[in-house]
């Protein structure tokens, strides 16, 4: 099975022999073509609304390209779909069709079953490339995951970083490998059950390698400015081709690579003024097109807290997004297990046992209140009556770990008991749970910042990353900064990869047997019963014991039960009543202790309670 998108941008192999090149530039009226190998260059014609085009009969895949801007300035189509040698060099012409594929039966999996495995190419294997981590992917789905979210591949500059400043939205970075190898990637995936999101930046283009600037200014609108300078232009004049461009990519990486959807990062930076804004009709676009044949999920991340985007229709499908990244979760539950309450963690330090209670009951914790740390400016939207599948929960990701100085794990600072308690409590519940790669043994091995920027950005980005943390008690003198790693250092990088080997040593071993179990059992006997889970739950106190209960599907059609939960997640052990229903997991419980049960420091217990035909 051979698979390409139709789009109006870039290099496009023709039926009959020969190449369309296009380039979208409204204010310049002059653009030439010049192919590697070839003599002089080519001009372009002017087809409307900023389009420049030219056909060239001998031009073939393999070939190299760039356009000349009037000013002399040669660069890359910004629809590239492969520049092997970075952001700065030519774009090559490829074939979309050269791959064939095998997953011709594959039509996806229910988010219902979603365990996602957060992964960045580069540090996931010594090789850092697509086909050594296509090598690992059996291991995880026996261990019981179910989707493989990439972190992004988009072409950004240099040979290493995490992939949040790209340019070229449409190429795979080189470093990892061929459009083939990524393709490669994902069948295999598909072959073993697992379902593949990519991680993509709609948001904003990084600071390196952008010569959209250059030669289409109208992909940006000065009306609107953000950290990144003024915003992509999805609300201005001449806006119908930018969004066009996204929509675009965002259909180009389900349809030619068949990724099973996306995340979207930050989508709260994205400034759109649009009444049907951009995330809006790039779900509508995915849903109508590729969704229409398979399972299509669109993740994002979004700190605003918007629910809007996670409404469900009368059958439980979403509207516009499948579940969005629960940060929520993940601070109530750092207070927990760290104790650390500086900075946003403040905003769940007063009662982080009620906090992590909301947010497993319903998902986000702030949904309208002030966030003290946001100097009381009202936060997020109501969430309880989603179900909460529309929530990606986790102890850590790629951001927790490594926007710390020194990108330590939640291994390395929690308390080990209580780290247990809040693994059984993420990986038994009815949100969708994420493990940030290595996580599932408590990898060593630290999840730093790095990049590779040319020497004056280096140094600026060097200088900053040690400044940002100056505000920091631990960080006051320049000594303490100095001692962060150089996120430029190519040191930091390999610091930063997976030692796959400690899986079976010691304490590495003990933490992935435990993981091992807890998705043995959400597989066996809680994911049969998530498709019939439609809203939150409840949570409350008895004591100091933390109960949460959600509605689930029974073990027949018509029936319902209840998954009961109780934790301790203080200090001393204290007595509970007993759970009722049929026990399902129960870790550091006495249960032989008359009428109640004693709950130790990081105890969980988890029921299923069945109930009568309503």
């Amino acid at each position: 099975m051979k698979r390409a998108h139709t789009m109006p941008f870039g290099a496009s192999l023709l039926d009959g022999g020969g190449v369309l090149f296009r380039y979208w530039a409204p204010s310049l009226a002059r653009i030439e073509l010049e192919r590697e190998g070839a003599e002089g260059t080519l001009p372009m014609l002017p087809y409307g609304d900023g389009w420049h085009h030219l056909e060239v009969p001998e031009a073939v895949a393999g070939d190299r390209y760039r356009f000349k801007l009037p000013d002399g300035l040669r660069v890359p189509d910004p629809a590239s779909r492969r520049n092997p040698d970075d952001v700065h060099g030519a774009s090559e012409v490829v074939d979309p069709r050269s791959y064939h594929w095998n997953d011709v039966a594959w039509h996806g999996r229910p988010w219902h079953e979603a365990v996602i495995y957060e992964l960045h190419i580069g540090t996931f294997t010594p090789e850092g490339t697509f086909a050594a981590a296509t090598k690992r992917l059996a291991e995880l789905a026996e261990l019981g995951f179910t989707v493989i979210e990439v972190m992004p591949v988009a072409d950004f500059p240099g040979q290493r970083g995490w992939g949040y400043d790209g340019v070229l939205l449409f190429a795979p970075d080189a470093a990892y490998g061929t459009p083939d190898e990524l393709k490669a990637f994902v069948d295999a995936a598909h072959a073993l059950g697992l379902v593949v999101l990519l991680d993509v930046v709609y948001n904003h283009f990084g600071p390196e390698g952008n010569y959209l600037h250059a030669g289409s200014p109208a992909f940006f609108n000065p009306a609107h400015q953000t950290p990144w300078g003024a915003a992509i232009n999805y609300d201005g004049e001449l806006a119908r081709t930018v969004r066009d461009f996204f929509v675009h990519n965002a259909l180009y990486w389900v349809e030619e690579f068949r990724f099973d959807g996306l995340r979207m990062d930050a989508v709260h930076a994205i400034r759109d003024d649009s009444d049907t804004d951009i995330v809006q009709e790039i779900c509508a676009a995915l849903r109508d097109g590729p969704g229409r044949e398979r399972q299509i999920h669109i993740v994002l991340e979004n700190d605003a807290n918007g629910s809007h985007y996670l409404e469900r229709d009368a059958e439980n499908r979403p509207t516009c997004a499948t579940a969005q990244w629960n940060d929520d979760l993940h601070h109530a539950a750092h207070v927990l297990v760290t104790g650390e309450r500086d900075g946003y963690y403040a905003d769940y330090a007063d009662d982080a046992v009620d906090s992590f209670g909301v947010a497993l009951a319903q998902g986000f914790v702030y949904q309208g209140q002030p966030s003290p740390f946001r100097n009381g400016e009202h936060r997020g939207e109501p969430s309880a009556h989603l179900p909460l599948a529309a929530f990606v929960s986790f102890l850590q990701t790629h951001d927790q770990v490594g926007n710390r100085a020194f990108g330590d794990r939640i291994s390395a600072l929690a308390d080990p008991v209580l780290l247990r308690a809040a693994y059984a409590c993420l990986l038994l519940s009815p949100h969708a749970p994420m493990l940030f790669m290595g996580e599932e043994y408590g990898a060593s091995t630290p999840f730093l910042y790095f990049c590779d920027f040319g020497p004056e950005l280096a140094a600026a980005v060097s200088e900053g990353r040690r400044a940002e943390f100056g505000g920091f008690a631990a960080f006051k003198d320049e000594a303490a900064r100095a001692s962060i790693p150089d996120p430029n250092a190519e040191s930091t990088f390999v610091a930063s990869k997976l030692r796959w080997e400690e899986r079976t040593d010691g304490a590495h071993a003990e933490l992935l047997a435990h993981v091992r179990e807890l998705l043995t059992l959400r597989r066996e006997r809680l994911m049969p019963r998530l498709a019939a889970h439609r809203t939150g739950g409840q949570h409350w106190r008895e004591g100091e014991a933390l109960r949460v209960r959600w509605d689930v599907g029974g073990a027949a059609p018509g029936r319902f039960a209840q998954l009961n939960l109780v934790a301790n997640f203080g200090a001393a052990p204290i007595d509970a009543p007993p759970l009722a229903g049929d026990l399902l997991y129960t870790l550091n419980t006495d249960r032989d202790t008359g009428p109640t049960w004693r709950l130790q420091p990081g105890a969980v217990c988890l029921t299923l309670e069945e109930n009568p035909l309503a």
